[in-house]
């Protein structure tokens, strides 16, 4: 049967959700996101003529836009449907242009999720494409593109093929160099704590050395924590003071893009990009047998964490007939916006908290349920009541030294009953019923040293929380921009956390040095605020891009003349190559390091560069285990004999076989450390922390 109306959407998956919402008068189809862009061969921007870009249809789309073309002229009225956001809004754009559609005309359908109620109501009230939108993803995309196509040349040209820079990148690149200078230049500062454990009647607890006649007092050396232990003659102590309270805790407001990102990354160890995947996947639809395809949660790029009216009805209800109306808050809390936050769009929350994710599980992977049962519990957790502690707070005292124990309890579970920020419960720590006159009883009090901590590398969550609290990028950006840096080896992660290259520390040097406003933080988020103003309809996108240019034209033609060719001097691999004799080198290539062979081009001789864990091969018993790297990044265990052994393993073999069955013991990260196990039968070690 013939269709009236045309939708346009972005992907396959959501055409096929919603076609299933609209009935026989619809056709739905994806534009598989962009379809015109600039090209990648040369600059496209004609700085002369105000900026203008050149925008080409985007290789291997051809056919694509011809079909699309088909569906519109047989269609009465064309909606545009992509994604409710700025990339979202340009997209529909093109799309018109490439239709000859009137962007004034009612063509543009908005809706926050792909439910059946809120697809048919954005149909209703269509609208003109907001040009404000448009030309603030424009003014984006082009003073992108100066940066990339400016800087990466003269990188191309000074340092090696294939380097780049951005405006995020580089800031993100900054802030992970510039930690790894804190970490080289600290020095560990001394102090000491005096640590007791006390005795009443029967009950054990900890208390620590707060001051002296009264006043708090920090103990920077050994002598002074010495000359406080020699004042402690016995081990009676009376109680001068208790203190009880009520605390009250909030829980967390609803997901923004980026705590989203961070939380997964801490709770659930995905990667950004992993999360925002899985994201796209919620919120487009999943099958769930007889009730159809639904969008599970609302759309996942957002700044705000302001929720609908409806939601937080539906919410209530649920808490107060699952839990009880005391869980159940009457009164919404201040929605606290962070000054660069863009509102436009709600949290991310579920699209119905009915919806539990238990009841949903069978229909989702894996990774989909922890992610869609995360999102589930922080809304509706942010709907509840807080979570009351009662605290106590006793002082010990032994002539004029005073001792100070802390100690606190659950009293309401509230919000916890669902959802705890972070990634390990906190446990009760209860004291003894004290009261001031009490005596109680030192049963070990001894001095400790301890020395203050460099500050720690970035981990994809920090990163991302730094780039946020500054200001620089926008939620959308952060996962290319982390995939990008490692993508060049300007950083290599070690143990989760982000590590700069040489590489990436000559290139943040080059790009600090002669274009310091690129890596100047506060002015990338000026600048990100000035895209804001154009988004909101109070700068002309064509001022924002010209005040940043003409200075930085000035600093490219400086840093032409200026930048000296810089040779990164290949490492010596300490043995010759077996084809020619000519020693071999440690070079850096997209993947890392390896090995190449000094004579190159005449030999092309090349090996991988393999980590040994000094442990002989459990299969074998002649070669040796050594470190190797799948296509995906992720370290597994081998035999240095392959292929005539095919041992491998992703655990981590220790050389110590299993005291049960015999077959090799590894090593298993689990929470609080790691664990010996076998690998072969149930037999496990207690965890080394």
């Amino acid at each position: 049967m013939a269709y009236k109306y045309l939708v346009i959407v972005e992907s396959p998956t959501k055409a096929k959700t919603i076609e299933k919402y609209l009935g026989r008068n619809y056709k739905v189809v994806a534009s598989k996101g962009h379809l015109r862009d600039l090209p990648k061969s040369r600059m496209a921007i004609n700085i002369e003529n105000d900026y203008q870009p050149d925008y080409i249809s985007i290789r291997g789309k051809g056919d694509l836009i011809k079909e699309l073309k088909k569906y519109g002229h047989k269609a009465e009225k064309i909606y545009l449907a992509s994604d409710p956001d700025r990339e979202g809004e340009a997209i529909s754009w093109h799309l018109a242009h490439l239709l000859g559609l009137d962007p004034a005309d009612n063509i543009r359908v908005v809706y926050n999720e792909v439910t059946k109620d809120a697809v048919r109501e954005a149909l209703k009230n269509p609208r003109p494409i907001n040009m404000d939108l448009v030309s603030a993803q424009q003014a984006r995309r082009i003073l992108d593109r100066l940066v990339g196509y400016s800087i990466s040349p003269i990188l191309w040209k000074k340092v090696k093929k294939g380097l780049s820079a951005g405006r995020v990148q580089s800031v993100a690149l900054k802030l992970i160099v510039n930690r790894e200078e804190e970490i080289a230049g600290f020095e560990p500062v001394e102090s000491w704590t005096i640590d007791g454990t006390f005795l009443k009647d029967k009950h054990v607890f900890q208390a620590a050395f707060y001051g002296l006649g009264g006043k708090k007092l920090k103990l920077k050396t050994k002598a002074e924590a010495d000359a406080v232990f020699e004042k402690i003659t016995s081990n009676v102590f009376e109680i001068s003071d208790v203190t009880k309270k009520q605390q009250k805790r909030n829980p967390a407001q609803p997901f923004t893009t980026s705590s989203l990102q961070q939380e997964a990354a801490n709770k659930l160890n995905f990667r950004t990009r992993k999360t925002m995947m899985i994201a796209q996947e919620l919120y487009e639809g999943i099958p769930l047998g007889k009730e159809g395809s639904v969008g599970l949660i609302t759309y996942m790029r957002t700044d705000s964490t302001r929720v609908s009216a409806g939601s937080i009805e539906e919410a209530h209800e649920y808490i107060t007939g699952t839990y009880g109306p005391e869980y159940a808050i009457e009164k919404q809390r201040e929605n606290k916006k962070a000054p660069s936050a863009q509102d436009a769009h709600e949290a991310i929350r579920p699209s119905s908290v009915l919806r539990v994710p238990s009841e949903i599980e069978a229909f989702l992977t894996k990774d989909q349920f922890k992610l869609y049962q995360l999102i589930w519990a922080r809304f509706l957790a942010s709907q509840m009541t807080p979570a009351i502690f009662d605290t106590m707070k006793v002082d010990l005292k032994h002539e004029d030294v005073m001792f100070r124990a802390t100690g606190s309890k659950e009293n309401f579970a509230g919000y916890r009953k669902v959802y705890v920020e972070g990634t390990a419960k906190e446990k009760d720590n209860l004291l003894p019923e004290m009261a001031v006159g009490d005596t109680v009883f030192s049963k070990d009090i001894e001095p400790n040293q301890h020395f203050s901590q460099p500050p720690a590398r970035y981990s994809e969550a920090t990163l991302i929380k730094a780039l946020e609290e500054n200001g620089v990028g926008r939620p959308s950006t952060y996962a290319p921009t982390i995939e990008t840096i490692q993508k060049r080896y300007y950083v290599k992660v070690t143990a989760k956390r982000f590590e700069p290259t040489e590489l990436g520390t000559i290139v943040n040097g080059l790009i600090s040095t002669y274009f310091p406003d690129i890596v100047n933080i506060s002015f990338t988020a000026g600048m990100e605020q000035d895209l804001d103003s154009v988004e909101e309809g109070n700068m002309e996108w064509v001022k924002v891009v010209d005040r940043f240019y003409k200075p930085f034209a000035e600093e490219l033609a400086k840093a032409e003349v200026e930048i000296e060719k810089i040779e990164i001097k290949d490492e010596p691999a300490g043995f010759d190559c077996e084809l020619c004799g000519h020693p071999m080198v440690i070079k850096i290539g997209r993947f890392g390091k390896f090995y190449a062979c000094s004579n190159f081009p005449e030999c092309r001789n090349t090996k991988p560069i393999v980590k040994k864990i000094n442990v002989t091969c459990p299969v074998c018993h002649k070669g040796e285990v050594i470190e190797r790297k799948s296509k995906k990044n992720r370290i597994f265990y081998g035999c240095d004999q392959y292929p005539e052994c095919e041992f491998i393993s992703w655990d981590k073999p220790i050389g110590r076989d299993c005291p049960k069955c015999q077959h090799y013991l590894v090593e298993k990260k689990v929470k609080g450390g790691i664990q010996v196990k076998c690998s072969h039968c149930e037999y496990e070690e207690d965890v080394q922390k």
